[in-house]
């Protein structure tokens, strides 16, 4: 329990760091602990710590994007083996850093996530991006800049493949427009890393699973107001209303769109009428 105690409160110390301070893969150890809290996390830190010392030593600065990115490609794919969980893509564990780094399988973005640390450690400006169904990277170097599919051993995608693959997950009238390709910060990938858990939780209809899952994303990220109305609305069914009350008033003081603000704020006067 007090590991448990003391990740929840690391992960409040997260959710107040501004986003360029955030560790990414450390903060998803800290969110793939919190379900196996009874893990030692060193040998984990110390893998993360390994990857990026051998990026390091794998490239150089001198070399072309390309050259560069083939190198993070060997290290993740080849030298560690790690690759993208096509036969059990919706198991939990691909969602769980700590079980992507024991299995060596996972989502596009657990592996995205250390394809990231390992691309930073090496001196590669990368990012991810707002991709809908299916987590892709970006490398940049000055007017150079390629988009890279973790999932799938590191493959490089032009234009063309974007566009079947925004198809194949938006339906065949979907067209990229340039929000396809806008960057996303380190707080929106770990978000997207919980929310594959939580979307899976309210699949199976296990709401106390999904509440469990938003709490921790309200904590990572405070100020994303749509995190705290679904935590309110989904405290509500669960009857834990107050905690509906608290989310609720957060998410009003986060400023939404008028008619969000006039629904939660009915929904908030019907929560406290029956809790008088």
């Amino acid at each position: 329990v007090n590991q448990k105690h003391d990740h929840m409160a690391a992960l409040k110390r997260i959710g107040r760091l501004p986003d360029d301070r955030i560790d990414l893969a450390e903060a998803a150890l800290i969110l793939g602990a919190l379900d196996r809290p009874s893990v030692e996390l060193e040998p984990y830190h110390e893998h993360l710590s390994n990857l990026a010392t051998e990026a390091r030593k794998a490239s150089d600065d001198h070399d072309f994007l390309e050259t560069r990115t083939a190198s993070i490609n060997r290290l993740i794919f080849e030298t560690h083996g790690y690759k993208g969980d096509i036969e059990s893509y919706d198991n939990p564990k691909n969602a769980n850093l700590l079980d992507v780094i024991d299995n060596r399988t996972g989502l596009p973005v657990s592996i995205g996530i250390l394809y990231v640390h390992a691309a930073r450690a090496s001196g590669c400006d990368i990012t991810g991006l707002a991709f809908p169904g299916h987590f892709l990277l970006r490398a940049t170097d000055g007017a150079a800049r390629i988009i890279i599919d973790p999932f799938h051993g590191g493959q490089i995608l032009e234009a063309g493949h974007l566009r079947d693959l925004l198809k194949q997950f938006m339906g065949a009238d979907a067209e990229l427009t340039p929000r396809h390709h806008a960057p996303v910060g380190n707080r929106d990938i770990l978000l997207r890393l919980q929310n594959n858990i939580k979307t899976r939780a309210l699949k199976a209809s296990v709401t106390s699973r999904a509440s469990e899952i938003l709490e921790r994303m309200a904590l990572l990220a405070p100020e994303v107001a749509s995190v705290w109305q679904e935590l309110g609305i989904l405290s509500v069914h669960t009857r834990n209303l107050r905690r509906a009350v608290i989310a609720l008033e957060t998410f009003l003081n986060l400023s939404p769109s008028q008619n969000e603000e006039q629904e939660a704020e009915s929904l908030l006067k019907q929560i406290k009428s029956s809790l008088n």
